[in-house]
């Protein structure tokens, strides 16, 4: 049978901070809601913390919608894998297809045959959501777009995205293209673990072929790239079926929050919803570790082991988001087997430590062995006795 207990501290001015956060969260909801009903399921929002996985505000964020040109936030992805794992450079040159310079809707112009390296065309991607580059991407890496496709859902996959399938790499609507809120804030958040793309995010003008009579400006539509305090980047999308989606990283302070609103009715506002929910997390919440001794944790009874009783520590440091001014209302909850059967390995698995404020669940935490511990048999049974008599 599990343990299960819990410490904190006495509500002294946490209550204060609680209602309050409490209190803004249903007025961003108020504020954010669509007038209709109808309207209201196709739309969605989610915040999280990137490092953390702390979901700080959501509204359908499991919803299957289409997501426009936050598509091509997973082919960023991977070409920054790419990059990292060493199978593409920047300094590629990449020969343009008929296939890449014939796709419609927001392009450089790319034409047949035509030479550009890979750092331009993903500089066209982020900063002016080009589709020919796009796709221009999307056939060096994989030889072709489906192919590039099936990379895309194969990676949707592994980050467990349940709500996620591509058709095609540019985001152009189509009834199995979709993604959700939730799963598009994922993506985001394990793009911005690489730097590689980190000197265009932030560009709200620009061009490539630059000096030559075809130079062609790119204009970043995300309005938050040069203006939102603490911004890292971001991608815009829309579609006559997703309408104006955005999805934007910040850090400040040691957090490090995603904003995704999908179905904005028009560019600014998709703008204001983004920029309202980063207000939110940074305003109300903060970065806090909890500092739980090993010392403070109980031992693990193993009724056949050698020894009997084990010691346990964190896997990892209690690293969470809280409400600000909560940290008198914490509680942390333990749920660790009164005993276990030997052998019991070193840094074994053996339950968690969950904490929450007000009843409300923030983060857990693994609690691992600190040591091992051997089966009991007759063979070791009997070496230590004889241990014992030899050395009394």
């Amino acid at each position: 049978m599990a343990r299960q207990f819990a410490c904190g501290g006495p509500p002294l001015k946490g209550n204060i901070a609680m209602k309050r956060y409490v209190a803004s969260l249903f007025l961003l909801l108020f504020l954010t809601f669509l007038p209709s009903a109808a309207a209201q399921e196709k739309t969605a929002q989610i915040l999280i913390e990137s490092s953390t996985g702390q979901v700080l505000f959501a509204e359908n964020e499991n919803a299957r919608l289409p997501v426009a040109s936050l598509t091509k936030i997973m082919l960023l992805l991977i070409a920054a894998e790419k990059i990292e794992e060493g199978t593409l450079n920047l300094s590629d040159n990449v020969t343009v297809s008929p296939y890449a310079s014939g796709v419609g809707g927001s392009t450089i112009w790319l034409e047949a045959g035509e030479v550009m390296s890979v750092s331009d065309l993903l500089k066209s991607v982020i900063i002016s959501s080009a589709n020919d580059a796009s796709v221009a991407v999307a056939e060096h890496i994989s030889s072709d777009e489906q192919s590039f496709v099936e990379l895309m859902n194969q990676r949707a996959r592994e980050l467990a995205l349940e709500n996620t399938n591509f058709t095609g790499c540019v985001g152009f609507d189509d009834k199995n293209h979709y993604s959700s809120a939730k799963d598009i804030s994922i993506i985001t958040s394990k793009l911005f673990e690489h730097d590689v793309f980190d000197e265009f995010y932030r560009i709200r003008l620009s061009s490539v072929r630059t000096g030559t009579q075809r130079e062609t400006q790119l204009l970043n539509t995300n309005k938050l790239a040069d203006s939102y305090d603490g911004i890292l980047g971001g991608k815009t999308g829309t579609t006559d079926a997703a309408g104006f989606c955005l999805s934007v990283a910040a850090r400040r302070d040691g957090m490090s929050l995603i904003a995704v609103t999908l179905g904005a009715r028009n560019d600014d506002e998709r703008t204001q919803k983004c920029a309202a929910l980063l207000d939110n997390g940074f305003e109300n919440f903060e970065r806090y570790t909890a500092i739980i001794e090993t010392e403070n944790l109980p031992f693990l009874n193993v009724p056949n082991g050698v020894p009997k009783k084990i010691g346990l520590k964190l896997n990892a440091p209690i690293n969470f988001i809280i409400p600000k001014g909560t940290h008198d209302e914490l509680e942390y909850s333990y749920n660790i087997p009164e005993q276990v059967n030997a052998p019991v390995e070193k840094a074994q698995k053996i339950g968690y430590v969950e904490v929450k404020a007000k009843d409300i669940p923030l983060f857990k935490s693994e609690i691992i062995t600190a040591e091992a511990a051997e089966e009991l048999t007759f063979t070791k049974s009997f070496s230590i006795i004889v241990k014992e008599f030899f050395v009394n």
